[in-house]
């Protein structure tokens, strides 16, 4: 009898929340998920620091964290939004830094904000389809060396614009922003709202110390710009962060894309730098090596939606992941909605009826930062994290893509 048959014969009966939850020897299992800080672009803690470096420390971290011998590790995945020369031989530098030996090999992918969690997806496929054990899905992104005009091309052809979709996934991310504000009649005092809330919690989870866990602090140099001595300094904590921001506090910002939009600085993601990976292994191979479970993969799904309104993105992949696992939105305990823009987040939670108190139970992206390639592996370090904290058990990850997608993944917490 093949697994997959014994596996069907074993979930049998079993509600989509009991199947979720019930555990068996092929399930994709997570036995580490780590993130670096994320630090503010061009003036934080990684300022100074190439993507590889930090993407070596955390691949060095997530599997010391797990214990596992890296000779073990069967395939790394690596995703990276605005890679340098291509991206593959700087990750590639990155693994063997980190201490993995080069008979592991590696690749990168770029699915662009969701480029972190396709690389976990690529990982628990091989998995799932025998091809490997055991792997690392992860993510990386240094808005600093990576971020601005220089990461564009020189020209498009012609042809492909004369299609209004193509053209549109040229679109400025702030502009569909303001699509979508625009489209579904977000207000700016809702978004603002939104965006003070995201400030507000990941203050208090900070203050609390409730990141610590899930971040691996790094040792790099950094160069203080007012004397331009170089010290060596320990990044340990999200510098974006920000104390005391209210709805009226932004509400004094201007618009940043359009003279009478409602996008601005305090409501839009911030441009930053990171790190963070997930390693994952087959349930039978975790028990055998006597490795940690922390957490189990249960699907993922990515869809398309108008590259004009990309942000509604979640709105669509949610529904589409809850309906391949027979879950309804309510078994999920707590949702990780990746905030590009506040407009696109309150759109998606609002037309998918989630209670705020159940998204973003630490802050998101507009207090935290998105670090494009990092965000997607982040999520399920965060997930995990506020899992144990809270004796939650479901979580969905999300997020809104560039050029028009959404991406959604379940995982199930085991601490």
């Amino acid at each position: 009898m093949s697994s997959i048959t014994q596996r069907v014969k074993d979930f049998a009966g079993l509600s989509p929340k009991a199947k979720a939850l019930a555990q068996h020897d092929d399930d994709v299992v997570i036995v580490a998920a780590v993130r670096s800080a994320i630090t503010k672009a061009k003036k934080g803690g990684f300022k100074d620091t190439r993507p590889e470096e930090i993407l070596s420390g955390v691949l060095r971290a997530v599997y010391t964290k797990a214990g596992v011998n890296p000779a073990l590790i069967g395939d790394i995945t690596v995703g990276n939004v605005l890679p340098p020369g291509g991206g593959a031989t700087a990750a590639r530098m990155a693994a063997l830094h980190s201490g993995i030996p080069n008979t592991v090999p590696i690749s990168t992918v770029n699915r662009q904000c969701s480029s972190g969690l396709q690389a976990v997806n690529i990982i628990a496929g091989e998995i799932i389809t025998g091809q490997i054990d055991i792997g690392i899905g992860a993510g990386v992104e240094s808005m600093t060396f990576g971020y601005g005009s220089g990461a564009m091309p020189d020209g498009f052809s012609e042809a492909v614009l004369s299609n209004k979709e193509a053209e549109d996934c040229l679109l400025p991310m702030g502009i569909t922003s303001e699509n979508v504000a625009a489209d579904y009649n977000i207000s700016r005092q809702v978004q603002d709202e939104f965006a003070a809330k995201s400030f507000q919690k990941a203050a208090a989870a900070q203050k609390a110390g409730k990141f610590k866990d899930e971040i691996v602090p790094l040792k790099v140099k950094w160069t203080d710009p007012k004397t331009e001595e170089e010290k060596e300094i320990v990044v340990d904590h999200d510098d974006g962060v920000r104390d005391g921001v209210t709805a009226e506090s932004l509400a004094k910002l201007k618009p940043a894309f359009k003279k009478d939009g409602s996008t601005h600085a305090g409501n839009a993601s911030q441009v930053s730098d990171g790190a963070a990976a997930v390693l994952l292994a087959r349930r039978s191979t975790a028990k055998k090596l006597g490795l940690p479970i922390v957490g189990k993969f249960v699907a993922a799904t990515a869809v398309g939606v108008p590259p004009r309104i990309m942000g509604v993105g979640p709105a669509y992949a949610i529904p589409k992941v809850l309906e391949l696992t027979g879950l309804s939105k309510d078994e999920v305990d707590f949702y990780e909605i990746n905030e590009a823009f506040a407009s696109q987040a309150v759109y998606s939670v609002q037309s998918l009826g989630i209670p705020l108190k159940k998204v973003n139970v630490n802050g998101g992206a507009i207090a935290i930062g998105h670090p494009l390639g990092c965000t997607g592996a982040r999520q399920v370090a965060t997930g995990l994290n506020i899992a144990k904290q809270t004796g939650s058990k479901i979580f969905c990850t999300s997020m809104c893509i560039g050029s028009g997608m959404g991406m959604a993944a379940i995982f199930v917490s085991e601490q």
